[in-house]
């Protein structure tokens, strides 16, 4: 596939000179933090070292006291508490964080996480039912609530009393709950509006912990589950989720929690990073919920006992096997679906099958993503509605698109880039033709070739090790704060360059720049088709991140290929 190279304006140079002055860095350094808004010392030094102390007062979220209240009030009358939570990451790590919390100052909470085949996304009926039978009379909804005006009825007409924490967008009414934590709320003047559900969930015990005059670094063992929520979620990891997610990686790091330890287990690093986060322990959380059910998430990420969490953990793995055969089956039927549909040269992609497996096909939307770079949607069957995930690409709102077709449409809900929906089974054309003419309306029709963008342009001898030293110290890296990517023009193979890996998929070489005494290994996964660029010495421009590569104990830098072209 093509892709446009974007390289990012040159940031105000008098910001660049200041910053090489007072932090005594390279114009490169400089130049990257002053793109991501840095202007001075004290601004770069909450940048590397992200301080707890930089959280905002909690209390600032509307509707904070009245949910602390509610809570308080529960535990001096001695009500049973349900904590319910969707069955994504970000739900069960909600959920995980919630009672846990909650279970170190009182012993009556439940927790609960819908069944994805029979009750769906988010707060369901069947939930409200179990937790009037079992004498519950408050429940915290955690990444879910926000749209459940007639479930939060429901449940008053039962006695049972809503704390909803969500981040997702309202609709144009607010649930009748006791109170409703969502930094999206258009009356909610909370000064960071990108948390996670795992993140308002936070909040809310960063709150309470406040109100008994606890220290926040009483809450740390909690950061391990936000952390791994805000890389899940793919929220931007600016501002809190920054703080957030740098504090919790340290917590999986140095002391992680008996499920995280079991999970990461098989990974043999000194280091783990969000991207191990992302890679290696949302899929196995997440697949808990997509072939069986969330609540074995949930068992895993509070167990304490090692021994148990293992087991816990050898289970979710046998899910997260069979998710991943599955996921391949049903994303090889989507395609050939597309394919016998290409002449259409539709600007969407909607496919559906109805016996395809309702747990993987937000992966497989991702994939066919990938693959033809469109707004997609898979739909299956879920009882006696057509139930779908929606991926979008970069810089196309494919919630706004939705929302121009609720006529066809039960319910949905999500983000910019990823949403799921029901719709009735006759209006599956409707929606169909309705959803192609709004992305055909309304798309920028250069979003539809996928962009790299480019940080700035280096030559390879400025990629030294004081440049990589401080370069790492950005991470975690995530929306709204990419790791760096560089162009470099005039480079060439070494003559040894060859293609490696299953189908020789992946490109191997190691290159020098003209005029320049700098060479490094290079790896390009899934450019093997792109050797020709490189041989017989031929000079080429390269879109690349900065890596190390460990090999048999020895580690080096490498540079991970994001393109190449002729020059």
């Amino acid at each position: 596939m093509n892709t446009r190279w974007t390289i990012k304006p040159n940031p105000n140079p008098e910001t660049v000179n200041t910053l090489m002055q007072s932090l005594g860095v390279d114009k490169p350094i400089a130049r990257l933090l002053a793109q991501r808004g840095i202007s001075s010392f004290e601004e770069a030094k909450k940048f590397f070292r992200p301080s707890l102390a930089d959280l905002h007062d909690p209390y600032l979220m509307k509707d904070m006291d009245k949910a602390v209240a509610r809570i308080e009030q529960a535990l001096a009358e001695g009500e049973n508490i349900m904590v319910y939570g969707d069955y994504d990451v970000d739900g069960t790590t909600s959920v995980a964080l919630m009672s846990s919390y909650l279970k170190t100052l009182y012993p009556n909470v439940a927790t609960y996480i819908p069944d994805r085949y029979n009750e769906g996304y988010g707060v369901s009926f069947q939930g409200i039912d179990f937790a009037s039978d079992n004498d519950i009379s408050l429940i915290i909804a955690l990444d879910c609530g926000i749209k459940a005006i007639d479930k939060v009825a429901y449940a008053k007409e039962k006695g049972i009393d809503f704390v909803i924490c969500d981040h997702h967008r309202p609709g144009a009414e607010i649930p009748k709950a006791i109170a409703v934590l969502d930094p999206k709320r258009e009356d909610c003047d909370y000064p960071y509006k990108e948390l996670c559900g795992c993140g308002v969930g936070f909040k809310l015990i960063q709150a309470m912990a406040a109100k008994r005059g606890d220290n926040i670094q009483a809450l740390l063992p909690y950061l391990d589950l936000v952390a791994t929520a805000i890389g899940a979620d793919i929220v931007p990891i600016t501002g809190e989720n920054r703080i957030l997610a740098y504090h919790g990686l340290h917590v999986i790091n140095v002391a992680p929690r008996a499920g995280f330890k079991a999970i990461l287990s098989q990974i043999k690093k000194e280091v783990i990073t969000i991207t191990d986060v992302v890679f290696v322990v949302a899929p196995r959380i997440n697949a808990a919920g997509r072939m069986k059910h969330g609540l074995h998430a949930v068992e895993l990420l509070t167990e304490e006992n090692e021994t148990q969490a293992q087991h816990f953990a050898s289970e979710i793995e046998s899910h997260n096997s069979t998710r991943k055969d599955t996921d391949k089956a049903i994303t090889a039927e989507a395609l050939d679906q597309i394919e016998e549909l290409k002449e259409q040269e539709c600007l969407s992609t909607v496919v559906y099958a109805e016996n395809w497996h309702k747990g993987v096909i937000g992966i497989v939307a991702s994939r066919l993503t990938e693959t033809y770079y469109r707004p997609t949607l898979v739909f299956t069957k879920s009882g006696d509605k057509l139930a779908a995930s929606a991926r979008s690409v970069k810089g196309f709102d494919v919630y706004n698109a939705l929302e121009a077709c609720q006529d066809h449409i039960e319910q949905f809900g999500g983000h910019m880039y990823a949403a799921g929906l029901t719709i009735k089974e006759e209006e599956y054309d409707n929606f169909k033709r309705k959803f192609e003419e709004v992305v055909s309306e309304t798309i920028d029709r250069k979003l539809l070739t996928p962009e790299i963008s480019i940080d700035a342009e280096i030559e390879l001898d400025e990629i030294t090790p004081k440049f990589w030293r401080i370069l790492k110290q950005f991470a975690p890296f995530g929306p709204g704060n990419m790791s760096p990517v560089f162009m470099s023009r005039n480079l060439t193979d070494s003559g040894f360059g060859k293609c490696v890996g299953s189908e020789e998929a992946h490109l191997k070489c190691r290159v020098s720049q003209v005029d320049n005494k700098s060479s490094f290994n290079v790896i390009g996964f899934n450019l093997g088709k792109k050797i020709d660029c490189i041989q017989n010495k031929k000079p080429f421009s390269a879109v690349y991140s900065v890596d190390e590569n460990e090999w048999n104990g020895n580690v080096s830098l490498q540079l991970k290929l994001k393109d190449i072209k002729e020059n």
